[in-house]
């Protein structure tokens, strides 16, 4: 007979040490620039999670190792109802994995892209959830620095919780160097290269709600120097015969608050408390929602992510790919992608 406890001390092993090999892989979620999202059940508990694989080389060919970094490091940190929470983060030779909360519900692209347009009480339940989950930031001293509907994920229940925080940046005085964003939902003094705070967000937030409500950005462009020159040339604001039919005056007011062009000028710039305390929420519960007592007004239809799982899938092996890590002085750079809340073991 074989010995079972030294099986069961090569399980708790392998499951300290974390690896691909302790999650089953169900479905695909997503696609980036990275890597991919699935969909993966615990082999231990069966709990379901979502897991990012990162290819370590593409990661590495696209500069991108200080990015990647620092969202693990920032994840480690957080821990709320109205963000995607990391539940541990690994690595292999040629990967990174980053667990975190399922969420089944899609991204708000998707949405929009589906519905075109939303409700005022759709619009204003979003508004608040990502309000809500900005507030928890800004009080860490955490700026997202990229809020966009790509990063605003629903879950099960209909509430929106915000993602990504590889741009995301501890606020320091001097820090007009941190140009990265996506144009569009970029503040003016983030493309000019000024030193900036957590009105950012706000005006990523006023276009967000800008584009539920009239089913388009305030400013478009085909590139980031079109969307400046926009910007620069012109503050657009929602005029009241703009308002679509039973929008009410205090909704276009807060949007046009938010999208100011000069920062000192935006809603919450000077008090992040006002942007809660607007007209548009005077009767809003806030606390049900933080307790997730609210009954949201959109119920997103499960969101199926992508057919077939193929070893191709997973793996993108390619020489380049195998060349870039060979270079041991970049690889060393991610020895610290590591968490594990119940025993971080590096490899």
């Amino acid at each position: 007979m074989g010995n079972c406890n030294v099986i069961d001390k090569k399980e708790e092993f392998q499951e300290a040490m974390q690896s691909i090999r302790n999650y089953e892989i169900l479905d695909i979620l997503g696609k980036g620039g990275f890597g991919k999202v699935f969909k993966v059940k615990r082999k231990k508990n069966n709990q379901l999670y979502a897991m990012k694989i990162l290819s370590k080389a593409k990661i590495i060919e696209k500069k991108s190792i200080t990015s990647v970094l620092n969202e693990m490091s920032l994840l480690k940190q957080l821990h709320h109802p109205f963000i995607v929470n990391m539940h541990s983060a690994f690595q292999d030779r040629e990967n990174l994995y980053l667990v975190l909360d399922l969420l089944s519900g899609g991204d708000l692209r998707y949405h929009l892209c589906k519905n075109k347009r939303f409700s005022e009480e759709e619009s204003q339940f979003f508004a608040a959830c990502i309000i809500i989950s900005l507030e928890y930031l800004h009080q860490h001293g955490i700026i997202h620095r990229d809020l966009k509907p790509e990063n605003l994920v629903f879950d099960e229940q209909g509430y929106l919780r915000l993602t990504d925080m590889g741009i995301a940046r501890v606020w320091r005085p001097e820090n007009s160097s941190d140009t990265s964003g996506t144009p569009g939902y970029m503040a003016p003094e983030v493309m000019c290269k000024q030193n900036h705070g957590i009105a950012v967000d706000f005006f990523a937030l006023g276009v967000i709600i800008y584009e539920c409500m009239l089913g388009k950005r305030p400013y478009v462009g085909k590139s980031r120097q079109e969307i400046r020159d926009q910007i620069l040339s012109k503050q657009i604001q929602i005029k009241r015969s703009q308002l679509p039919v039973a929008w009410s005056i205090e909704a276009g007011d807060f949007i046009n608050q938010l999208i100011q062009r000069k920062p000192e000028n935006r809603l919450g710039s000077n008090n992040p408390s006002d942007v809660k305390k607007h007209p548009w929420f005077s009767s809003f519960d806030w606390e049900s929602l933080l307790k997730k007592k609210y009954d949201p007004p959109y119920y997103p239809k499960k969101f199926k992510g992508y057919e077939g799982i193929t070893e191709d899938t997973i793996d993108d092996k390619n020489e380049k790919n195998f060349v870039l890590l060979r270079n041991k002085t970049l690889c060393e750079q991610f020895n610290e992608y590591c968490y594990n809340p119940e025993a971080c073991i590096k490899k």
